[in-house]
């Protein structure tokens, strides 16, 4: 009989006399001489239950039941470990009720129907997105009137302190940036080891909300500084573990479209802060306080709402507890033959990974984003969709568009109007991504946003050559950044943090998705600390004409680097991540390239594109969902 032991936080089975047990041979080692997770040059997704013997099968399911005192369910866990091993096929499967059958179709032909208590997990998360993108646009309008305030204006060229008031407006703005990126998102893998996904949102959420009313209290500069550094605490830790807990609760068919949600709602949250500056706009000299500190109103409900949900399933069990994880996720399933499939289809994967990967503690896992292959190609892409976001210039408006368009002649109040239309704009165009991103995956989403974005911007630096007493000056300014908005939301915006979120193994998720938005905030201080003196020394045409360039540097490092993950699980896409680069790159330039411009520019409609994964023994999503519907089609019409 195995004993029950831990290395880490990930449970592992060890024979009394030390040697493996014969189900740690079925699930690891099976699967280990047919798939290396960290050298899949075969490009095979395979399933980890796949080729073990029925009565193989039911014994690790018993011995797993015993192990973490599951015994009351084990029958149940022995039909979802049947219906997980070839999910195509649960029709088949014996012992399976009509009522569990009924509930597995309905995954897929109705898959938008899942449980209230599935949709709540989302409601904080969104509502701690809306929080993100308020505290960004609060300091957007404030930048009219606080540097005044603070004697250190930055719109007088002859003032002796101009350069030095040009640098500290930006420091200011990006502190928050400066601090989320070594210190917010660095905080969240240990938050989370000892706290959970929603402890650490949280703590995250009394950061953001505390912070901002300080922002609006203080009385100098430093002291604005310090309280937009606290503010950087919390949206880092926040913005690095609300979308892996949306992850994580999600259905695979719709997790693209629920997690995007994080850019849904922080577009939201920016449209909320410029409606804010709007409001606040004509109460003197305190307006720029207020504008400040309203961002407190969403953290408000994030503190509170989070109380109410669910801990995130993978997370209970990568600390082996296994009864509350499928208790979570029989309020996040509809059936509980499906929170039964998932507990141990998630777990079998979870012992290849930790075979594999290992348990390693907090320094040790930084350096293995870099180390371990299927580990550092997740970095690699994750790393390229975030720097894209702050390359494709989306947070040169978010920060400054006030200050953009008063550059372009506009009065504070029509600046102020201008921005609220680019916030209008970003929040509405971020709907379509919640079809579009689980349809045609991410990384179709980036390739035809990014040129679309590099010309709007230069439609937008080339429009301030128009004479400025003419009204198309404005006019023109601010139709290209609304169109370049448009673009945007439904691509790289939401696409960072959804694909950052899922592309780690559960072993690295936290610090690796630390890493994503470290790299994304990093750089987003980068722009703000940078763009008031970019635009002094280079023209608003230059500036623009300069991010233009970084968003075709982009296209190709994404091109290049970044894998699909539409309608993968979380757990399949170990398989992904383990094809090596180089393969990813020559698959896509000598085969993807030829057939985009085959059947795009020549419009050769019998061009053919050869896939670049193979499914072993599980099905991809997609055709499992077209086999649903067409079993349900002709069953209805028997």
């Amino acid at each position: 009989m195995a004993e029950k032991g831990f290395q880490g936080d990930m449970p592992i089975h060890h024979d009394t006399s030390g040697s493996e047990t014969e189900n740690e041979k079925s699930l690891v080692d099976e699967a280990l001489e047919n798939t290396d997770i960290n050298n899949n040059v075969s490009a095979r997704i395979k399933n980890p239950l796949a080729g073990i013997h029925h009565a193989t099968l039911m014994r690790d399911v018993e011995e797993f039941a015993e192990e973490f005192s599951l015994q009351e369910i084990a029958p149940l866990l022995k039909k979802g470990a049947l219906v997980a091993q070839n999910p195509g096929e649960f029709e088949s499967v014996e012992g399976l009720e009509e009522a569990e059958k009924d509930a597995l179709r309905n995954e897929v032909v109705h898959k938008w129907r899942q449980p209230k208590a599935m949709y709540f997990t989302v409601i904080p998360c969104s509502v701690g997105a809306a929080v993100q993108g308020w505290d960004q646009t609060g300091s957007n309008g404030a930048n009219l009137s606080f540097p005044v305030e603070f004697g250190i204006p930055d719109t007088d060229p002859t003032d002796p302190s101009y350069e030095r008031n040009l640098w500290l407006v930006g420091l200011i703005n990006s502190a928050p940036y400066i601090a989320s990126a070594f210190c917010g998102c660095w905080l969240s893998d240990p938050l989370n080891n000892y706290f959970g996904r929603r402890g650490t949102i949280f703590f995250a959420a009394i950061f953001c909300l505390l912070s901002v009313i300080g922002s609006g209290c203080t009385q100098n500069w430093y002291q604005l500084f310090i309280c937009r550094l606290l503010l950087g605490i919390g949206m880092g830790a926040k913005a690095s573990t609300v979308p892996i807990y949306a992850a994580e609760n999600v259905p695979a068919l719709i997790r693209g479209g629920l997690v995007m949600s994080w850019q849904m709602w922080t577009a939201f949250g920016i449209f909320l802060g410029f409606c804010a500056n709007l409001a606040v706009y004509d109460v003197g000299r305190i307006a720029w306080r207020l504008q400040l500190g309203s961002a407190f109103i969403p953290a408000v409900p994030l503190v509170i709402g989070i109380f109410f949900c669910p801990e995130s399933p993978r997370w209970l069990m990568k600390k082996g507890r296994y009864a509350e994880a499928y208790q979570s996720l029989l309020k996040l399933r509809n059936h509980q033959i499906q929170a039964a499939r998932d507990l141990y289809y998630v777990h079998a994967q979870l012992l290849i990974e930790h075979k594999i990967i290992g348990t390693t503690h907090y320094a040790q896992r930084i350096v293995e984003l870099f180390t371990i292959p299927r580990v550092r190609r997740a970095t690699l892409a994750s790393f390229t969709v975030m720097i894209a976001q702050q390359m494709c210039g989306i947070n040169i408006i978010a920060f400054y568009s006030s200050s953009v368009f008063s550059k372009a002649g506009a009065s504070n109040l029509t600046a102020l109007l201008a921005s609220f239309g680019f916030g209008l704009v970003n929040f509405v165009f971020a709907f379509p991504a919640v079809w579009t991103i689980d349809t045609f995956g991410r990384r179709a989403l980036l390739l035809f946003t990014f040129p679309q974005m590099a010309w709007c911007l230069l439609g937008t630096g080339f429009s301030f050559y128009i004479p400025s007493e003419s009204r198309a000056h404005l006019g023109c300014i601010a139709f290209f950044v609304f169109l370049f908005a448009a673009f945007y939301s439904p691509g790289e915006g939401p696409v960072p943090f959804t694909y950052s979120a899922e592309v780690f193994p559960l072993s690295h998720r936290e610090v690796g998705m630390a890493w994503a938005v470290s790299t994304c905030l990093f750089w987003a201080a980068v722009l703000s600390l940078t763009w008031p003196r970019m635009v002094a020394a280079m023209s608003p045409t230059g500036a623009f004409g300069f991010y233009a360039a970084l968003n075709v540097t982009a296209f190709v490092m994404i091109f290049f680097w970044v894998p699909e993950t539409k309608q993968r699980t979380l757990e399949e896409l170990d398989y992904v991540f383990a094809v090596p680069t180089k393969k990813h790159m020559a698959y896509h330039l000598n085969k993807s390239a030829p057939f985009f411009f085959k059947r795009w520019v020549r419009f050769d409609k019998s061009a053919t594109l050869e896939p670049l994964y193979t499914f072993d023994h599980v099905q991809s999503d997609a055709t499992r969902s077209a086999s649903v519907v067409q079993y349900t089609q002709e069953h209805r019409k028997r």
